[in-house]
C-alpha cells in the first residue's frame, strides 16, 4: 500500500536532515505541527492565506515558513536563519512542491497518492510519415502564454514605463501592491524605505524654477521606482498622458478628471467590511449601495459621498460613518487619496468655479504640448542656469497646472476654517495654500481630515498623493522626447550635484542608464532557452482600446537571443498563425524581418565561446557572445489590422536558414514582446 502523503512529507524531511542533531520539528502530532513556529516564524501559514502579487506567496503552502525555509527564502536565506533543514542537505524542488501542495490541501493525515499509469494508444492506420509530420509540427510551433508579469527581466535589461491608461488590470494591481507595501513601512518612522520618508525628500529638496527642475525630478522618480521595485521587482512608474481624448482637454471637467485607476471605488469585499464596521448600517442599505455603487469610479470623495447621501441619507457622510467609508475606499485602492479634490474650485465667497476662472490657469491641451516640444533651447524648455535664471515653460504649464488640477479646493465651505484660525496672520488669506506645519502624513487620522486644499496644491505636500508620480513621469517622458529632437540642448551646469543624492546633472541625460524607457503599451511573452523555437506562435494579445486609438510605432522585440551557431532570417507575421517558410512576404499579414549573423565553428577549446559569468570586480568588457535583444518595426501591418477592426494581435515568427528553408532547431530566446510607442 502506498504511504500517506503525510508520511511521505516526514520521510522527505528525515532524509534531508540525515544525521543532523537539530530539532526535528516535524516529529510532533499533526495538530501541533499546524501551530508550530520556529523562532517566531510560523511554519504552516494560517488557513486562507492567498497573496497574489509580484512573486510573493500565492497559496497557503507558498506562504508557509516551512516551504520558504526549504527553498532558502527570507528569513531562511542566511540573513536571519540558514536554509532548512538545519545541518542537513537541501530538499529537491519537486519534493518541496509536493509538501506545498499537501499544505494547500489542508495537511490531510490519511490520504494517499494515486499512482499515474501511462496508457499506450495504438492506431493501426497511422503511417510513419504522419507520425513524423506530427512530431515536426510539435517541434516547430511554440505557443506562448501572454503575461508581462511572468517574464523575468535580467540585470541590464531595460524595463518599460507605460501609459497609465494602457496598463492591464494585473499591472495596475501590482502597482497598488507596491504602494501598499511602502505605506506599511510608515509604522517605522526611521525606515528610509517608507512612503513617508520618500515623500519628505520632495518637501525638503525639490527643485523648481530653473535648470535643475527636470534632472532633479528624473532622479527622484528613479529612486522612488527603485523603492517600489524592492517590494515588487517588475513594477515601473507609469505616466499619465493628460492630453488623451478621455480627458477632454478642451473641456476637462467633462472628462475622466484623473485616471480611472486612481479613482475611488467600492468592491464586494468593501461591502462586507462596511456591514460589520458601520453601526446602524442595515442589510437593505448595504444592498442599495452594492447595487448602485460597487464597480463605479469616483474622482474625489466629494463625488462619492454625494451619492452615498442621495442613496441612504446624510447621516452616513459624517463623523465615524464617513471614516469607515474612507477606510473601505483606501483598502480597495491604495492609489486613491482622500486629500485630493480634482477639478473642484470655488470663489472666495464659496461659489463653484473652474480652474480657468478661479486659478487663472488652463488645462494643458495637445497644442500646448506641441508648442513646448518645439522650443529650441534648454533654458526655454526646462529652465535657465544660476547665471541665467528662469522658469522653463514645461515647469509652468503643464507641470504647475496639473498640480493645481489634481489638488483642487475642498468644496465643503466649512473645510479649513480651523486652519485659518491657526495661521493667525490675516495676510495669509490672500495667499492661502496647504497647511504643512505639524502634519503627520499618512496616519489614518490625516486621511479623515478635511483641509481646504488638496495636497497636490503645494510642492511641500504634493508627493504624499500617489497621483504625483504619474504626472511627473509624464513630464520626464516629454523631456526625453524633447531630448531626442534637440540632443545638443542641455543644461548649462552639467557638473552640479543633485542633493540629497550624489548624481550630477550630466548623469541624468540618458534614461537608459537608469534602466527604463517609455512605451505606450507592452506585453512580454516568456519563452525560455530550454528548447529551440522554429515557428513561434503566440496566443492572441489583446490591444487596449486606448492603444488602438492611436500610436506612433509598433515593435516586436526578441529578448535575450544568445549567439546562434548559424545565420538565419526571422520573419514576423501578425494574425497569421499558420505562416511558414513558403508564406509570401507579399502577404498582407507579413510585418517585417531581421537577419541574425551566426557564430560559426568555435576556434578554441572547451568553453571558449561560452559567455563568462561575471564576478565581483570583473572589469572586462562584456563578451561579444552576450545575448542580445532584437527589434522589428511592425507599425504598418499592426495599424492596418487594428484599423480593420482587429482587437488583438497574434505574433508568428518563422525562422529561415540561409538556404531559405525553415530552421527548426536553431533559434533560442528568453522572450518575445509586442510594444506600442507614443
Amino acid at each position: 500500500m502506498e504511504p500517506t502523503r503525510y508520511q511521505r512529507v516526514k520521510d522527505i524531511l528525515d532524509s534531508a536532515a540525515g544525521s543532523s542533531t537539530a530539532e526535528r520539528f516535524w516529529d510532533v502530532p499533526l495538530a501541533d505541527l499546524k501551530e508550530a513556529s520556529l523562532h517566531g516564524v510560523r511554519l504552516i501559514a494560517v488557513e486562507g492565506t492567498n497573496r497574489t502579487c509580484c512573486g510573493t506567496p500565492t497559496t497557503r503552502g507558498e506562504a508557509s515558513g516551512l516551504v520558504q525555509g526549504l527553498r532558502g527564502e527570507a528569513p531562511f536565506d542566511g540573513s536571519r536563519f540558514p536554509r532548512l533543514p538545519w545541518g542537513g542537505t537541501p530538499v529537491a524542488e519537486d519534493d518541496i512542491r509536493f509538501i506545498s501542495d499537501w499544505i494547500d490541501d489542508g495537511l490531510p493525515a490519511e490520504d494517499r497518492e494515486i499512482a499515474a499509469f501511462e496508457v499506450e494508444v495504438k492506431t493501426a492506420s497511422t503511417s510513419l510519415e504522419a507520425l513524423r509530420a506530427d512530431n515536426l509540427e510539435n517541434a516547430i510551433t511554440h505557443s506562448a502564454l501572454v503575461g508581462a508579469e511572468e517574464y523575468a527581466y535580467e540585470n541590464g535589461e531595460i524595463k518599460q514605463r507605460m501609459n497609465l491608461d494602457c496598463l492591464s488590470e494585473t499591472q495596475i494591481e501590482k502597482l497598488r501592491f507596491a504602494f501598499r507595501e511602502m505605506y506599511a513601512l510608515n509604522k517605522w518612522p526611521e525606515d528610509i524605505r517608507s512612503y513617508n520618508n520618500m515623500a519628505l525628500i520632495h518637501q525638503n529638496h525639490c527643485q523648481h524654477g530653473w535648470e535643475r527642475f527636470l534632472p532633479w525630478h528624473r532622479i527622484y522618480l528613479y529612486e522612488f521606482e527603485q523603492a517600489l521595485q524592492d517590494q515588487c521587482p517588475d513594477v515601473t512608474l507609469p505616466y499619465w498622458d493628460w492630453t488623451m481624448a478621455q480627458y477632454v482637454p478642451e473641456h476637462p471637467e467633462l472628462g475622466w478628471i484623473i485616471p480611472m485607476s486612481f479613482q475611488a471605488f467600492l468592491t464586494d469585499a468593501s461591502m462586507v467590511y462596511l456591514r460589520n464596521a458601520t453601526p446602524g448600517l442595515t442589510a437593505r442599505q448595504v444592498k442599495i449601495l452594492t447595487e448602485n455603487m460597487v464597480g463605479k469610479r469616483y474622482a474625489s470623495q466629494q463625488r462619492f459621498f454625494r451619492e452615498v447621501r442621495d442613496l441612504i441619507g446624510p447621516k452616513y457622510t459624517e463623523g465615524e460613518h464617513r471614516h469607515r467609508f474612507i477606510d473601505a475606499l483606501l483598502a480597495s485602492n491604495s492609489l486613491w487619496y482622500p486629500l485630493r479634490y480634482p477639478a473642484e474650485y470655488h470663489t472666495p465667497d464659496g461659489k463653484p468655479g473652474t480652474l480657468n476662472k478661479v486659478i487663472h490657469y488652463h488645462y494643458p491641451k495637445p497644442e500646448d504640448i506641441a508648442e513646448i516640444l518645439s522650443l529650441r533651447t534648454f533654458r526655454d524648455f526646462g529652465g535657465g542656469s544660476i547665471y541665467n535664471d528662469s522658469f522653463g515653460f514645461i515647469d509652468q504649464n503643464p507641470h504647475n497646472t496639473m498640480h493645481l488640477w489634481t489638488g483642487g479646493m475642498n468644496p465643503d465651505p466649512e473645510a479649513g476654517k480651523a486652519e485659518e484660525l491657526e495661521e493667525g496672520d490675516p495676510g495669509q488669506k490672500r495667499n492661502k495654500t496647504v497647511l504643512v506645519a505639524g502634519r503627520r502624513f499618512h496616519t489614518r487620522d490625516d486621511m479623515y481630515s478635511q483641509p481646504a486644499f488638496g495636497d497636490m496644491f503645494s510642492n511641500l505636500t504634493a508627493s504624499y498623493d500617489p497621483v504625483f508620480w504619474p504626472i511627473h513621469s509624464n513630464v520626464d517622458r516629454l523631456w526625453w522626447e524633447w531630448e531626442q529632437m534637440h540632443p545638443q540642448s542641455v543644461p548649462a551646469d552639467l557638473d552640479s550635484v543633485l542633493t540629497p543624492w550624489s548624481y550630477t546633472i550630466a548623469d541624468t541625460l540618458d534614461i537608459s542608464r537608469f534602466g527604463y524607457e517609455y512605451v505606450k503599451s507592452t506585453c512580454v511573452l516568456p519563452v525560455g532557452l530550454e528548447t529551440p523555437v522554429g515557428r513561434f506562435v503566440s496566443k492572441p494579445i489583446d490591444v487596449p482600446k486606448t492603444v488602438r486609438a492611436g500610436f506612433r510605432q509598433a515593435e516586436v522585440r526578441l529578448h535575450r537571443v544568445p549567439q546562434l551557431p548559424r545565420s538565419c532570417f526571422i520573419r514576423v507575421f501578425l494574425n497569421l498563425p499558420d505562416a511558414n517558410a513558403d508564406t509570401s512576404i507579399e502577404d498582407p499579414h507579413y510585418a517585417g524581418y531581421l537577419a541574425v549573423f551566426g557564430h560559426g565553428p568555435c576556434i578554441g577549446g572547451p568553453g571558449h565561446c561560452e559567455v563568462p559569468v561575471r564576478r565581483k570586480y570583473d572589469l572586462r568588457p562584456r563578451s561579444h557572445n552576450t545575448p542580445r535583444n532584437h527589434r522589428i518595426n511592425v507599425t504598418k501591418t499592426a495599424r492596418r489590422l487594428l484599423d480593420e477592426g482587429a482587437k488583438s494581435l497574434q505574433i508568428t515568427l518563422v525562422v529561415i536558414g540561409v538556404d531559405y528553408r525553415e530552421e527548426n532547431e536553431l533559434l533560442r530566446l528568453q522572450g518575445v514582446s509586442l510594444n506600442f510607442l507614443d
